[in-house]
């Protein structure tokens, strides 16, 4: 018997916790950088989700440290 395994949602809007999730890190980080202002989200309502284009452009802007 073999099991279905469905794909991966290509998401466009992030819960904080998936974000958390996608970006390898603690959700109470990731409220921080949103209240930070170093990742951007919207309001839907009283909720608060972020772009995927968002979450990319924050990693795009971190930079590794020299060795």
């Amino acid at each position: 018997m073999s099991t279905a395994i469905a794909a991966p949602v290509d998401r466009l809007l992030y819960k904080p916790e998936e974000a958390a999730e996608a970006l390898a890190i603690g959700r109470s980080t990731v409220y921080e950088l949103m209240a930070d202002g170093a990742l951007k989200y919207i309001k839907l309502g009283r909720t608060r989700r972020i772009r995927r284009v968002d979450l990319e452009a924050f990693v795009a802007t971190l930079a590794p440290l020299p060795n």
